[in-house]
């Protein structure tokens, strides 16, 4: 079986706008960014950054200078790193020294249909196919459907 190739973009500039990402990637930040990011893989905010951004990611790892909110499975913030805003995410770990001001949200890896369908990049009807047929593991609330990320990221890994 051949391994696939990490895929690692390293940006020291001054960027504004959206960045998407919906493929993995390891993404390092080291220069100023200004709108919102969204990645698969790890997003790694370097001692010289400074992000404005709204980011929802899998791994965020910060040690520069973040203001926004931010939406993750995993959040680590280094003791260099400043945070203002609101954080969300099912584990969070902040060494000491590190500056946060804003509130944090620990949650668990349900998503709702809107969300599951913006992370695998698949439109709604195309999900509730797959729920129908019982091909991707969901649970059901009454009407709600609710998606753990990790149950559909091992059934994806099984598709590909």
């Amino acid at each position: 079986m051949a391994r696939k190739k990490e895929k690692i973009l390293d940006v020291d500039a001054t960027m504004q706008g959206s960045l998407v990402f919906s493929d993995p990637v390891n993404l390092r930040i080291n220069g100023e960014f200004d709108g919102n990011l969204t990645t698969k893989g790890s997003l790694i905010i370097g001692e010289t950054a400074s992000v404005k951004a709204q980011i929802k990611g899998e791994n965020v790892v910060i040690s520069g200078k973040v203001n926004g909110t931010i939406k993750a499975d995993n959040v680590k913030l280094f003791s260099t790193s400043e945070v203002y805003g609101d954080i969300q995410a099912g584990k969070i770990s902040i060494e000491e020294g590190a500056v946060f001001d804003g509130r944090c949200q620990m949650s668990d890896n349900k998503v709702s249909l809107a969300e599951i369908s913006d992370y695998l990049s698949v439109e709604k009807d195309k999900i509730i196919e797959w729920v129908e047929t019982d091909k991707i593991p969901v649970e059901k609330e009454g009407k709600k459907l609710w998606f753990d990320r990790r149950k559909v990221d091992q059934w994806m890994a099984t598709k590909t």
